[in-house]
């Protein structure tokens, strides 16, 4: 039997997180197990970010993609963890997790901080701004060159539908990335004034396959042979340097690069993979509705997350869809509340 390998992008991000305080426990997960038809399954890799300020939402994602995988029982994981994790903070994630999910495999692997913190520029929200935010554009470096796709998620996500369907995007002769796009944004706006009027700027559009469209970086496929081959790291890393020394070009994170590079060359896939939206904007995090169409994968892009507001006694109506796949431990609270998702 094959192996479905997730990697996890693991950091700790102590001053977002409270400071160097205990994690909070966690309850184990159901099990699920493999069917017949898993043998030979082929072999799925998928990346996320796990960090101590958002712990519970990637094992929340981890549960999801765990309870609609048709070969749950082959998932393993691998985390990348950030070089400047305290040893102590490392060993509270690995605690935690094995407590969520203690069947399953673990491997820790470190990814340097310093690659991306001189080109960093300060964006309109915080949690944007720290390393393991650009992590995903090192992937074709920190993974084994056995690996040749990687299917990437954000730790603030639930996934309701088989991921190997959507793992089994094709990616077309070309394409090194696939993700839903949405074409009906204003593309325009996610990049400065001072960039469109840069002609050289602007011309980075000009000639692509398609016309660039907006896609979100939170739910990727991603072939990381041409990713490799393409160069695609130092391409990405090209504009962080453009926007640190140069101009500012954006406001956004690590997002913008992407935009930079992939826009008009991007494999579509169907939106109902990237419901997102549903943590409302980067400054309020208001509710918001699901877009029209099916869901396959829900999203809580945007500063309000579910946990928190499920906490705060303020949640939206789209964070109960969440509820169920938290895996807090409270005191009083009943193991068996996860009979919901089981």
């Amino acid at each position: 039997m094959r192996v479905l390998s997730v990697v996890l992008l693991a950091a700790t991000c102590a001053a977002a997180a409270g400071g160097g305080g205990e994690l909070p426990e966690f309850r184990e997960a159901p099990a699920f197990r493999n069917g017949a038809a898993c043998a030979g399954a082929p072999t799925i890799h998928i990346a996320m970010t796990l960090d101590a300020t958002y712990l519970r939402g990637s094992l929340a994602g981890v549960l999801s993609v765990l309870r609609h995988a048709a070969c749950p029982e082959s998932i393993a994981f691998h985390f990348v963890a950030s070089s400047a994790s305290p040893a102590r903070r490392l060993a509270s994630l690995r605690r935690a997790l094995a407590a969520a999910f203690p069947t399953l495999p673990a491997t820790v692997h470190r990814f340097d901080a310093r690659l991306v913190r001189g080109k960093i520029s300060s964006s309109v929200r915080r949690a944007l701004d720290q390393p393991l935010n650009y992590a995903r554009i090192y992937l074709a470096d920190l993974l084994p060159r056995s690996v040749s796709r990687v299917l990437y998620l954000d730790s603030d996500l639930l996934v309701v539908d088989d991921v190997a369907r959507l793992w089994a995007t094709d990616l077309g002769p070309d394409a090194a990335l696939a993700a839903p796009e949405y074409c009906h944004a204003n593309f325009t706006s996610y990049f400065t004034d001072v960039f469109w009027r840069h002609p050289e700027y602007a011309a980075v559009f000009a000639n692509r396959t398609c016309v660039p469209c907006y896609f979100n970086t939170g739910v990727m496929v991603i072939d990381l042979d041409r990713w490799r081959s393409g160069g695609y790291t130092a391409k990405l890393e090209y504009w962080m340097e453009v926007q640190k020394q140069e101009a500012r070009i954006y406001e956004l994170g690590s997002l913008p690069p992407f935009l930079l590079v992939f826009a008009g060359e991007v494999k579509a896939v169907e939106h109902r993979w990237n419901q997102h939206g549903l943590g409302g904007d980067n400054v309020e995090g208001q509710c918001r509705e699901l877009h029209p169409g099916p869901v396959s994968l829900l999203h809580w892009s945007g500063k309000g997350k579910p946990w928190l507001r499920l906490d705060a006694g303020r949640p939206c109506p789209l964070d109960a869809l969440w509820a169920p796949y938290d895996l807090l431990r409270r005191r009083g609270a009943r193991d068996d509340l996860l009979a919901a998702v089981a």
